[in-house]
């Protein structure tokens, strides 16, 4: 058999594909945040001007994109996977035990995942399509750039949209919460030393995240973003 094929059959590489493209999935979500959070820099000229970055990027941002959607279809199919061989494996009589011995976040994981999957698709048709509101499209600085400052503050100014926004970051929070651990644990960073750090790292940093993301549309309904 191929060696990759091999690989991708075996339980431990697909343990390890989910671990590295969350890896790959998580340094996107920390600076996506980043590029979002320059909405509150005074002005629309930062976020603007980070927006014509990335639209002159050209076929590279492209590519930057297909690899995200093949990180997160590989994610799924391979979760999926390892889901389905776990509960094959599980003997009945122990299922209930295992129920209650596991974290909220762990038997939150498909759920929480397939919500994020939704609010994706939903986010990209909204602010990258702009096929929710095809008016985005004719919204332009002075500088003939696409204003992304105006689009946030009129996308989030609808209250069901904010409200979808904040539960699907607060899902991928959840989601984070217990795929951190997972990622290090897979890729063998669990000594007594390293343990500790994303025991309390990992939950405390998905919650920044959480409240990063969710203080713009919360800035928007309240009035601070105008």
């Amino acid at each position: 058999m191929n060696p990759l094929l091999r690989f991708c059959s075996s339980s431990i590489g697909r343990k390890w594909i989910v671990a590295l493209t969350g890896l790959g999935l998580f340094g996107f979500v920390i600076g996506h945040l980043v590029g979002n959070l320059q909405v509150f820099l005074g002005s629309p000229e930062p976020i603007n001007r980070y927006g014509a970055f990335l639209q002159g990027l050209g076929e590279l941002l492209w590519a930057i994109r297909f690899g995200l959607l093949a990180m997160v279809v590989l994610h799924i199919i391979f979760t999926i996977k390892l889901r389905l061989e776990s509960r094959a494996a599980r003997p009945e009589k122990y299922a209930v035990t295992q129920y209650r011995a596991a974290s909220k976040p762990a038997r939150w994981m498909a759920l929480s995942g397939l919500m994020v999957l939704s609010f994706i698709i939903f986010h990209l048709l909204h602010f990258t399509a702009q096929t929710v509101d095809p008016s985005f499209r004719e919204l332009h600085d002075a500088q003939g750039r696409h204003d992304i400052y105006r689009m946030i503050i009129l996308g989030f100014s609808n209250l069901y949209a904010s409200g979808f926004y904040i539960l699907a970051v607060g899902l991928l929070a959840l989601h984070l919460n217990h795929g951190i651990a997972s990622m290090f644990q897979t890729l063998g960073l669990n000594s007594a030393k390293v343990r500790p750090l994303w025991e309390k790292g990992g939950p405390a940093l998905s919650w920044l995240i959480f409240l990063g993301y969710a203080s713009i549309p919360v800035a928007v309904m309240t009035g601070i973003l105008k």
